[in-house]
Parts: structure tokens; C-alpha cells; sequence
């Protein structure tokens, strides 16, 4: 006899409802275990004085301790989404990678941090495939571009912090890169001045480039912009001065004397490789 004919339509309809209603709850514990020991780890990793033991067991928690690699992402949307989206929209491209294990959390300034646990040997870059699966992401808040910032490999917890650091700097050159398209960016990326000068913080560029061209600026508000685009256009041309005078439509006898001054004002001297790179750095910082 069939259990149907036993318990009845109604009845059976009523037990299959049960046990889908006990996975569902089982299901929403475990995920709720997960995300608090997910949450545990972002939070021992981005403390300000890491503690060891702290995190290890974070690790452990959520099935991390152990690896032979690491790898840190940490994700955000420009501008800044609603609580959850950054660490939503991370977890679904990790899912992408093979093999690998990872714990998603939402950190305290609502980027989202994830550490990726694989074996040094998989074979695949983490990079690589988040930057592949990226561009394909769905839009979690319209209105909203994500960017993400991968840390190279580390060999064990002690040094995830540095890892942190590493791809915090990676997400600020993937903004700076493509503050309109979503963009992944690792270390690999950081190939010009220019990358590398936009994971440094901003009160950090703001204070050096008041120092360096400060003085420019001082000259007069006119004068000052004025030094400033032939500054621009003189580092642009390679130091020469006849493209320079051709492209500001000027005197070369002027680009001289301009040039003077602003080395004058300055203190640096615009024959030198060292004084350039610093005038350089400091108009990339604006």
C-alpha cells in the first residue's frame, strides 16, 4: 500500500511541509554560524592590534586553519552601497573559484573583507579569476560600480595582515584606474607612479603635495596655475623646452624664465631625475 493511501493527501502534504520547513531552519543556523565566525575573522584581521591567538581561532571557526596559502579581497562599490551589498556581490564571484575555501564579512567602513584559503600548488590565480568573473557580476545597487583589490599569496595568519594592507592598496589603484567600470586590481597592477601613489591615504598625498608645490601656489593665484600647467606640460614633454614652448604657444625664452622660477620657488632642480620624480609625484597626488 502506497504511504499516500496511508497518511492521506492532506497529511502527506503536511510532512513534506515539516521537513522542508526543519532543512530551511537548519540550513538558516548554519549559515548564521558562518557569517558570525566570517564576521569574527574580518574583525580580528582589521583590528588595530592583531592578535595571533585570536586569529587562528578565527581561521579555525570557519574552516580556513591550516592552509598552505592565503589570499585576501577586499571589495567595495563607489558610491558606497546599503550594509551587506559590497560583501554580497564578493561572495558570488568568489564562488568562481575552484577548489578553494573562503569566509566573506562585511568590515566596519562597509567594504567587504574575504580571506581565500587554497594549497600553494591549485594552479590558478586568484586575481585573475575574480578580474574574469567581475565585469559579469550583477548590479547589487544601481547606481553603483564594484572594485576589488587582491593581496599576493602569504604562507601563514601572521602575516595576513600585511595581506590586508596589500589588497586595501590594490582597491584604492582599482578605483583610481576605473572609477566608472567594476575592476579588480592586485599588486601586479601597480605599474606607474601614478597606481602606486592611490593606495596611499589621501590626508598622506594632501600634505605632500602642499609641501613639494606649496610654494607655487604661494606665488599669486594667476602666477601660481599659471607655473603649474607649464610645470605639467614641461614634465609631459620630457624636458623639452621647444615641445613646451610649442605646446603652451609660447616663447621658448619664456619656458626658460617660467622654469627658473619654479625651480627657484621649489627648490628643485628639473636636470635631476630624483627632483623631477618628486614634482611629478606631487601633480599626481592632486
Amino acid at each position: 500500500m502506497h504511504v499516500d493511501h496511508l497518511l492521506g493527501p492532506d497529511r502527506l502534504d503536511q510532512e513534506i511541509a515539516g521537513l522542508l520547513g526543519r532543512h530551511r531552519r537548519l540550513d538558516d543556523r548554519r549559515r548564521a554560524v558562518r557569517a558570525t565566525a566570517a564576521a569574527e575573522l574580518a574583525a580580528a584581521l582589521d583590528s588595530s592590534v592583531v592578535d595571533a591567538g585570536r586569529l587562528r581561532g578565527a581561521l579555525d571557526a570557519c574552516g580556513l586553519g591550516g592552509a598552505g596559502a592565503y589570499t585576501v579581497v577586499v571589495a567595495g562599490l563607489t558610491p558606497r552601497g546599503e550594509a551587506g551589498d559590497a560583501a554580497a556581490g564578493l561572495a558570488e564571484a568568489l564562488a568562481h573559484l575552484p577548489s578553494a575555501v573562503h569566509a566573506v564579512a562585511e568590515a566596519s567602513d562597509g567594504e567587504a573583507i574575504a580571506v581565500v584559503a587554497r594549497e600553494p600548488d591549485a594552479g590558478y590565480d586568484v586575481r585573475a579569476l575574480l578580474g574574469e568573473a567581475w565585469p559579469l557580476l550583477p548590479a547589487r545597487r544601481p547606481g553603483t560600480v564594484p572594485h576589488a583589490g587582491v593581496s599576493g599569496p602569504v604562507d601563514g595568519p601572521e602575516r595576513l595582515g600585511a595581506a590586508l594592507a596589500m589588497a586595501r592598496h590594490a582597491l584604492a589603484a582599482a578605483r583610481a584606474a576605473g572609477p566608472a567600470a567594476p575592476r579588480v586590481a592586485g599588486l601586479g597592477d601597480l605599474d606607474g607612479l601614478g597606481p602606486l601613489l592611490a593606495g596611499v591615504p589621501a590626508d598622506v598625498r594632501d600634505a605632500y603635495r602642499a609641501t613639494v608645490l606649496g610654494p607655487l601656489l604661494g606665488a599669486g593665484r594667476g602666477s601660481g596655475a599659471m607655473l603649474l600647467e607649464t610645470l605639467r606640460t614641461f614634465l609631459a614633454h620630457d624636458c623639452s623646452w621647444a615641445r613646451t614652448a610649442a605646446a603652451l604657444h609660447l616663447h621658448v625664452n619664456t619656458v626658460h624664465y617660467r622654469v627658473r622660477r619654479i625651480e627657484a620657488l621649489t627648490g628643485r632642480d628639473l636636470s635631476r631625475l630624483d627632483h623631477k620624480a618628486d614634482l611629478r609625484a606631487a601633480l599626481l597626488c592632486g
